[in-house]
């Protein structure tokens, strides 16, 4: 295995960060590949917030679920998807352009998000951890208001990074479900409920839980997840923010 797959294979998460800053060449790195990545017609649909204010780092990790190691973090980027920037290009060009829809946004949300796993690729090759924080969209109100956003810009995506202590590099990895429950030729496969069931219970004997009921299992994850109020929030969040979209 090459050493691109191999540190895509081994990365995960970091949330513990040594004390060690990311120097000014190195973050130049991390931020060129994010500007390296592929794009909707070469368009760049996004914009980059690097967060070098204290202050609002620590705002930031109240409003992100109350997550203190994202105030810790030495190096915090945001993604923004951006349509503002181009509509507004067509207006000064008096382009007479439509209002951005649902759809540019969406398009917008996919070059966010693929310049942001650019960065984790190379932050990872450069010895950095990172971890999303997916709270970015949860209070989206309160965000948009902090970071002075416009119409036509949401936040799709919150990176935190940093170098990793000795028991971050060592901890285990999270099992990932087997390619065979993901991977389908041509059309979609509707996995059946023994289907669920094997895919948990293989999932949790690499896991080295094989005793763990795989029911409960997914309820727990139910429960913490889906039906918690950080993702009922994020739903309403969303919601009102495309309703006051498609008024505008």
């Amino acid at each position: 295995m090459n050493e691109v797959l191999n540190q895509i294979n081994n990365r995960k998460s970091v949330r513990v960060f040594a004390e060690r800053p990311i120097e000014g060449a190195t973050k130049k790195e991390i931020l060129q590949a994010a500007l390296a990545a592929p794009t909707a017609g070469a368009m760049m649909l996004y914009s980059i917030l690097d967060i070098t204010d204290q202050a609002l780092k620590d705002k930031l990790a109240v409003l992100c679920d109350n997550q203190p190691f994202i105030a810790k973090a030495p190096l915090v980027l945001i993604f923004l998807a951006d349509y503002q920037r181009w509509y507004d290009a067509y207006c000064y060009a008096d382009c007479k352009p439509r209002q951005p829809g649902e759809g540019d946004i969406l398009l917008a949300c996919a070059d966010a998000l693929i310049a942001a796993q650019n960065t984790v690729v190379a932050a990872e090759s450069l010895g950095i951890g990172s971890c999303y924080i997916g709270d970015i969209l949860e209070n989206y109100a309160a965000v948009r208001d902090v970071l002075e956003l416009p119409d036509y810009v949401l936040p799709a995506a919150m990176l935190v990074y940093g170098y990793p202590t000795e028991s971050q590099r060592n901890r285990k990895k999270p099992a990932r479900f087997d390619e065979q429950y993901l991977v389908f030729a041509n059309r979609y496969h509707r996995l059946s409920q023994e289907e669920h069931e094997e895919m948990h219970r293989t999932r949790h004997e690499k896991s080295g839980l094989s005793g763990k009921n795989v029911c409960e299992s997914i309820k727990a994850y139910c429960d913490r997840k889906y039906m918690s109020d950080f993702s009922l929030e994020m739903n309403r969040s969303a919601a009102e923010y495309l309703k006051n979209f498609r008024s505008k």
